[in-house]
């Protein structure tokens, strides 16, 4: 599959274990907006081999057209390596930290494009992610604006970062992610700003009988 810029998608971020990641995949509505993420817990637990189950496990479940697996490596270093592996295991896209050095973006950005996979950076704990993006020698295919996990956790006021969504997009002809969000109604604003894809997990952490549905009632949010 190839993202489609006048799309807007689901990407569901998958981080449990293989079991989960099966039962969630074969409850999934048959959709061409749905994104698939290997997240960062369950390419460590399991190697980039992981990938190639979550494949298998899409095309056993009949879903629409060919799976578009995003390998959340959250690359800091060594990326012509990383971006290597993820792509021979069958991932459409990988994802590289806007933490990382310029050197370590750069050869990311252009080894993504060599192997033939989108160049997603994840612009977590930057401020102001367009004084990064001012420095490359090319642009990623995806920026993502993301509010980890654990900031979530531990602090209850900080914000998703919807306001830099219009300061990339007014600079740089890229597709905008939003991470760091799970209700509908933070999926509604990501997408009323401009975002392209929205990222979501932990609704999707355990699969339950309502899994299908709940993806069924963000895909119509994000139209």
């Amino acid at each position: 599959m190839i993202l489609n810029r006048k799309k807007k998608y689901l990407q569901i971020a998958l981080n449990s274990n293989l079991d989960d990641a099966y039962s969630i995949i074969q409850s999934l509505p048959k959709s061409d907006r749905i994104i698939i993420e290997a997240g960062t817990p369950l390419i460590k637990e399991y190697g980039v081999d992981v990938i190639r189950q979550l494949v298998e496990y899409w095309t056993q479940g009949d879903l629409s057209g060919a799976p578009y697996i995003v390998a959340d490596l959250k690359t800091m270093d060594r990326a012509e390596t990383e971006v290597q592996l993820v792509k021979n295991a069958g991932a459409s896209a990988a994802v590289c930290l806007g933490q990382a050095s310029l050197e370590t973006i750069n050869s990311f950005i252009d080894s993504c494009q060599k192997e033939k996979i989108d160049s997603m950076l994840d612009m977590m704990n930057i401020e102001y992610p367009v004084k990064i993006l001012r420095q490359l020698k090319k642009q990623p295919d995806v920026i993502i604006l993301h509010r980890g996990v654990d900031e979530e956790k531990f602090n209850k006021n900080k914000p998703i970062p919807y306001v830099q969504i219009n300061k990339v997009l007014s600079s740089y002809n890229v597709m905008l992610s939003i991470a760091g969000g799970n209700s509908v109604r933070e999926v509604q604003r990501a997408i009323f700003n401009g975002a392209n894809i929205v990222v979501v997990w932990k609704e999707f952490y355990k699969t339950s009988n309502n899994t299908g549905g709940l993806a069924t009632e963000f895909l119509k949010e994000i139209k």
